[in-house]
């Protein structure tokens, strides 16, 4: 089987080629390169079962020859982050609807499965928890910019849904709770690459607001096999599911656990949202996934809990930090 993957060499996407390349399947990767990073799936690029095309999920005629060389699609392409969210909001709003409605469109075209990857942000300041997918959403202000990637998000679910609805088109969803692994980086305001990075340095470790919000962290690879299972599964189709971990832990918790995972050296510092990002901003307090629909889909539970997260990241960022200082 042959797999597109818009955003292949993303953080995500590049773990998912591997998944998919090492259980025999062939990847052909479309991304700009905007976010993601060619080093990310260049060892895979020696090989036979894989492919990189340089080019933008917003470019129909590329998406269509890319397209019509595959037996399904995944699509990851996206902004990511809060920091590119606050910074750039033009271009986050264009590359999610855009980029998603090129990929549809196609995908219907030629009656290619596909995968709509989505994130935890549609549930927006909802207090009701774990969220579940058929829960209410609540959003923020227009007038906050922090919340234009959730709606751009949301609209993306409808828009795969409407194609599901109207034309019996193979699309499922998975909405992904803060995922968190090895090549992840902070510059776009990830925090658990931007704690390790500051813990390494010995730098203050920056928790912004009161520390208090909760997030649950889910391993890379636990995401990508959860991604490739539902890929394959003919029930999942029309279907929207959560994916992620339920081990909750605050940020001044987190904080702490990446100060003593990495030295000791560093002190914790609390940052005003207002001097982190913008006046006005707000954040979930807390962010915990119901995982019953796709642990019955799937048998998911995952099998790499933030202990071991904090040891692949660290890994991973230790040798690039040394080699600088």
């Amino acid at each position: 089987m042959r797999h597109l993957i818009t955003g292949g060499a993303g953080f995500i996407g590049s773990h998912l080629c591997e998944h998919l390349i090492a259980a025999g399947d062939d990847v052909l990767v479309l991304d700009d390169l905007s976010t993601g990073r060619y080093e990310n799936v260049a060892a895979l690029d020696a090989g036979g079962r894989f492919r990189f095309i340089l080019g933008s999920v917003n470019n129909a005629d590329l998406v269509t020859e890319c397209a019509r060389q595959c037996d399904a699609v995944m699509h990851l392409a996206s902004a990511v982050g809060v920091r590119l969210i606050i910074d750039q909001p033009v271009r986050t709003i264009e590359t999610i609807v855009s980029g998603t409605d090129t990929v549809l469109r196609t995908c219907a075209r030629y009656r290619k499965p596909v995968l709509i990857t989505s994130t935890s942000e549609v549930y927006g300041k909802s207090e009701k928890l774990p969220f579940r997918e058929e829960d209410d959403r609540v959003m923020g202000p227009t007038t906050q910019r922090r919340w234009s990637y959730a709606c751009a998000k949301a609209l993306d679910e409808f828009l795969a849904l409407a194609h599901w609805y109207e034309y019996r088109l193979p699309v499922v969803i998975a909405r992904l709770f803060n995922t968190v692994g090895p090549r992840q980086t902070g510059q776009y305001g990830m925090v658990v690459p931007r704690f390790v990075r500051q813990g390494l340095a010995g730098e203050p470790i920056t928790v912004y607001g009161d520390g208090k919000q909760t997030r649950c962290f889910a391993h890379v690879l636990d995401v990508v096999e959860a991604l490739a299972k539902l890929m394959q599964l003919p029930a999942a189709r029309g279907q929207i599911y959560n994916v992620g971990s339920t081990e909750e832990v605050t940020m001044l918790d987190l904080a702490q656990r990446v100060k003593a995972a990495t030295g000791g050296r560093s002190e914790i510092a609390l940052v005003p949202y207002e001097q982190a990002y913008v006046e006005g901003f707000e954040d979930m307090r807390r962010r915990v996934p119901d995982l019953a629909k796709i642990q019955q889909a799937i048998g998911y539970r995952p099998k790499r809990g933030l202990d071991q997260i904090l040891r692949d990241v660290i890994a991973d960022l230790q040798p690039k930090s040394a080699a600088r200082a």
